[in-house]
């Protein structure tokens, strides 16, 4: 007989946005040249049950650098997607999760319009996580982005309509109106950070969360969260998700 676990759908997740979402923890500069430490928080440790789509639009066992096939021009380490999935499987709430690697490093929002190769490689993997076995579905998009808005006052002035836009874009192309997204409101950014981490916090839109990161410990660069922080972003995220979405 099959366990109760075995018995639910895949869970499939987009992972979404910029550097911090593919994972930054753990990356350090030695002699000029930036390479990621290795070391993996027990939080984040695989487990049979968590699957990524890889580059190649084949599911394969998920482990940190989840995006080192996607985020490939920059090094990447631990983010906060394999957190928020252990937490899940802790709480028994899937038979396995689906994790779908898009977020490229140092991105605009502009850069996520529809239309936009960031963009329409999100939505295309996102479909192809679900043809790839019908015994799933897609449960949300968790979304980080929003530094490389906050470098001028245009930019981060128009920081919340573009991303209402992009929302209701990927509604609309995945066909899942009541799509459900939980966003991060910056912990890091330039002179403008605060004008985008109010219009991060000011959308007002049905089944959109947004999860503060203010606060987490920051890398000696003052952008990227730590392997730590990560961990404690992909639990509030879980928690979001299992407060306002799991049934």
């Amino acid at each position: 007989m099959e366990s109760k676990r075995e018995q639910k759908k895949r869970q499939i997740f987009i992972l979404s946005g910029q550097s911090n979402m593919a994972g930054r923890g753990g990356v350090v500069r030695d002699q000029n040249k930036r390479h990621w430490d290795g070391v993996v928080p027990p939080e984040c440790h695989p487990d049979p049950s968590i699957l990524r789509l890889a580059a190649t639009l084949q599911w394969e066992p998920a482990r940190d650098p989840l995006h080192s096939d996607i985020d490939t021009a920059k090094v990447c380490g631990v983010g906060p997607a394999m957190p928020f999935a252990n937490a899940l499987q802790r709480r028994r709430v899937a038979g396995e999760v689906g994790l779908v690697p898009c977020a490229v490093g140092g991105t605009a929002i502009k850069e996520w319009a529809r239309g936009e190769k960031l963009y329409e490689n999100m939505i295309n993997r996102a479909k192809e996580s679900l043809k790839l076995d019908k015994d799933c579905e897609m449960k949300a998009l968790l979304w980080f982005q929003g530094e490389s808005d906050t470098d001028t006052e245009a930019e981060a002035a128009a920081y919340k309509l573009k991303m209402e836009t992009l929302i209701h874009n990927v509604r609309q192309d995945l066909d899942f109106p009541s799509l459900p997204i939980i966003q991060v409101a910056l912990a890091s950014g330039s002179e403008y950070m605060e004008t985008v981490r109010e219009a991060q916090k000011a959308i007002d839109l049905p089944n959109v969360i947004c999860v503060d990161a203010n606060g987490l410990q920051l890398q000696k660069d003052n952008l990227h969260l730590t392997s730590e922080a990560q961990v404690q972003l992909g639990q509030l995220m879980a928690e979001a998700y299992l407060t306002h979405f799991h049934a």
